[in-house]
């Protein structure tokens, strides 16, 4: 096992900590071309029309689904669609919307699961935590229930840490206020810090912020089998890794995510998290990044248990594109920013070589080192199709993910490049095409995204809401507003609020000494240096 402080590309510098701080990541003077800017609107209709059909069929529940006209409720039935919505009806000013999902999240009984089912505190905490608090700030603090409804929720996950135990157990029991004592994963325990950070702030209660950076710093301190590249499984009751598996897919994904993000949220003056973060990134670049025999299109490739490389790729991987774009803006790592663009068009690549313009959720292919997937030998149609596109598919759904427009949105605003509108605008004509249910039913996924006549999936997943139409929209609108040099992007696609880029001294904050009402109240108390704008149109980059 080899220390993750031990770089692959050389000794971490501390100015390299600090140009996380000051940075700035979106390419200047961008403008959407006018032939484009109507996309916008195209994607807030698709909103529109998916949320009228969630609120006739499915207020209040987690998922709509849209084909019987019913829902689920896989987030144990607080209405996961309304959390994970707020902060993209107020980036798209829908706001009598936006009012009436206030309303209902101020009556929400957090005490208990409306489900049988244990609370998964990392999807808990991603949809729900955060999906209040960056709306609270979008909406310009106006509306401190949700501030209160976020602590509510929180305050029950707590309980998943245990002890003197670093890292929470994966799932607790509100009933009970006890934890399942099983392993869990470093994707699940090391994808908190950002939105209790922010939790922190706005209740002057530490024990959020430190739990979450107590587990994240805790995993980024253990002995890596590459790195920086810390495995996949881990025992919160051992403090070990339970096995050897390195990939950025998912289970290990949003943990590789925040290492750069926390510190561009917070102005930390602990360099662990970026030192992990470049660590991992340049023991991907040594030691995992292939070129397919066909295409030499660049992906990140697997390495399993005994130390095999392992030659597949997916949609929920394909986060790490954008990740590794932002991350080479803060450090001014200009490879960083070139690898990310290659993962990015292999990416899009995967949308672009199906019959209906989607990409796939899992993925495999061939380089020059082999060709071992993991998956047993290819059938004669996936090795035709690997010889016309580079890849080819081994789980064909697509469950509304939103991975690829994600890592197109942030190529587009550090590049300027057009051919990343074009992408997403080909993206909402595909969706609307194979994916639209009708007026009244919105959008479902599709069980093969190679066949234009396949079956549909009868699920809107929250993240619909949060994410694809969020990355979309924003792709099309004013750079300037939710600009990335302004806010930090949780795994969920919630924006929060971050210190000006050029900006070093740590913000402080004081809890709202006014206490919290049920909707409307006072802006909370901020310190004369703190980075938040007076004026909530200078923060949204508004006129006025």
């Amino acid at each position: 096992m080899v220390s993750k402080r031990v770089l692959a590309a050389g000794a971490f510098a501390l100015s390299s900590w600090a140009s996380v701080q000051g940075a700035l990541v979106q390419k200047q003077g961008l403008t959407v071309p006018s032939y484009a800017v109507g996309n916008a609107s195209t994607v807030r209709t698709m909103f529109t029309n998916s949320w009228n059909a969630y609120r006739e069929y499915a207020w209040g529940h987690d998922d709509l689904q849209p084909i019987s006209k019913t829902y689920n409720d896989g987030r144990n039935g607080w209405g996961a669609s309304i959390a994970d919505a707020l902060g993209t009806m107020v980036i798209m000013g829908l706001e009598a919307d936006f009012l009436q999902a206030v309303n209902y999240t101020a009556y929400i009984d957090f005490s208990t699961s409306q489900t049988p089912d244990t609370v998964s505190v990392f999807e808990t905490t991603i949809r729900y935590v955060a999906g209040f608090l960056s709306a609270y700030e979008l909406s310009g603090f106006v509306h401190p229930i949700l501030v209160e409804k976020a602590k509510e929720v929180a305050d029950k996950l707590m309980y998943a840490w245990v002890g003197n135990n670093s890292l929470p157990y994966g799932y607790v029991d509100f009933s009970t206020n006890s934890p399942t004592i099983t392993t869990t994963n470093i994707a699940e325990a090391g994808t908190l810090t950002l939105e209790y950070t922010k939790l922190t702030q706005y209740t002057g209660n530490q024990t959020y912020a430190t739990n979450a950076v107590k587990a994240a710093a805790y995993i980024a301190s253990l002995p890596d089998p590459l790195p920086g590249l810390a495995p996949q499984g881990i025992d919160p009751t051992s403090g070990q890794f339970t096995d050897a598996y390195i990939t950025w897919g998912g289970g290990s994904d949003s943990y590789f995510e925040y290492l750069i993000k926390y510190p561009r949220l917070t102005n930390t003056n602990n360099p662990i998290f970026v030192e992990t973060w470049q660590a991992a990134v340049d023991s991907s670049i040594k030691y995992l990044v292939r070129e397919s025999t066909v295409g030499n299109w660049t992906y990140v490739a697997d390495r399993d248990d005994n130390g095999n490389i392992v030659h597949v790729g997916s949609h929920l991987e394909c986060f790490h594109a954008g990740n590794w774009m932002l991350g080479g803006k803060l450090l001014n790592n200009q490879t960083y920013v070139d690898i990310g663009l290659k993962l990015a068009d292999a990416c899009w690549n995967t949308y672009a070589s199906t019959a209906t313009g989607i990409g796939p959720e899992v993925f495999a292919y061939f380089s020059s080192d082999g060709n071992y997937t993991g998956q047993g030998t290819p059938t004669a149609d996936q090795l035709a199709f690997y010889q016309e596109h580079g890849f080819f598919i081994t789980a064909s759904d697509y469950i509304l993910r939103p991975e690829v427009l994600e890592s197109n949105f942030y190529a587009w605003r550090i590049t300027g490049d057009t051919k990343y509108l074009d992408n997403a605008a080909a993206a909402i004509q595909s969706l609307n095409e194979y994916l639209y249910v009708n007026a009244s039913g919105g959008y479902a996924g599709t069980n093969d995204v190679n066949n234009v006549n396949s079956s549909l999936i009868d699920d809107t997943e929250s993240f619909w809401f949060a994410e694809v139409l969020k990355y979309l929209y924003l792709t099309f609108d004013d750079p300037n507003h939710i600009s990335l040099d302004k806010f930090v992007f949780n795994t969920e696609c919630h924006p929060f609020l971050a210190p000006p880029a050029g900006a070093y001294a740590t913000p402080t904050f004081k809890t709202n000494t006014q206490g919290f009402k049920a909707v409307g109240g006072p802006l909370p108390e901020i310190s004369p240096n703190s980075f938040l704008p007076k004026s909530i149109n200078s923060i949204l980059g508004l006129s006025g």
